[in-house]
């Protein structure tokens, strides 16, 4: 791929992946700024290691050393994750190709397709993860499992005690459930569904 291909076969896949994929779904402005800027970033120092002998050795180093000070700087889910392991993946994958296939471009698309279908609102919707806290210190799993299926409308499947305090009478729990259907149909919809079960 030559430089001004790879550049371009880039930035028209990360605009896709932000523009079209993340923002219209997830609606947080800082990190479309975050994916453009590391996508950009480690295109243009990828581009200059792929002219050094060390080049794609010293590329995945920094892959690993970003993720690292990104992930430890502040606290982001998961599908935000992917979206910012798949802004670093593009930016190697035009930075260290060397030669004009459809390989590279392939792959790219691939990303974009995987997370695209991977986070689609359609996918698994009824099911939610949420951090909980009731004003009740429940040490009855099976009475802890009724109220929470009771307050959320929907059937646990799985869920995890963090913390009981009987001082204070609360339950900190993680719980997966799957929202019944009228639950669903009187929600604002699935933009909604995924801020309220982040």
């Amino acid at each position: 791929m030559t430089m001004l291909l790879a550049v371009a076969a880039d930035l028209i896949a990360i605009l896709v992946l932000t523009f079209g994929v993340y923002f219209p779904r997830h609606r947080r402005r800082d990190l479309v700024t975050a994916f453009l800027g590391i996508n950009i970033g480690v295109l243009a120092v990828s581009i200059v290691l792929g002219n050094t002998a060390v080049g794609a050795g010293l590329g995945l180093g920094l892959f690993g050393v970003l993720s690292i000070i990104r992930l430890r700087s502040d606290e982001i889910s998961q599908h935000e994750i992917a979206y910012y392991f798949a802004s670093l993946a593009l930016g190697l994958i035009a930075g260290l190709g060397d030669v004009a296939d459809l390989l590279h471009i392939g792959l790219m698309a691939l990303v974009i397709v995987a997370l695209y279908l991977g986070d689609h609102p359609a996918l698994f919707r009824r099911h939610r993860n949420q951090l909980v806290r009731l004003d009740v210190a429940y040490t009855d799993e099976d009475a802890l499992r009724t109220h929470l299926e009771t307050t959320l409308g929907g059937q646990v499947t799985t869920m995890v005690i963090k913390q009981i305090d009987m001082v204070n009478d609360s339950t900190l729990v993680e719980v997966r459930w799957i929202a019944g259907p009228s639950r669903v149909r009187t929600e604002l919809g699935p933009q909604m569904e995924r801020v309220s079960a982040r």
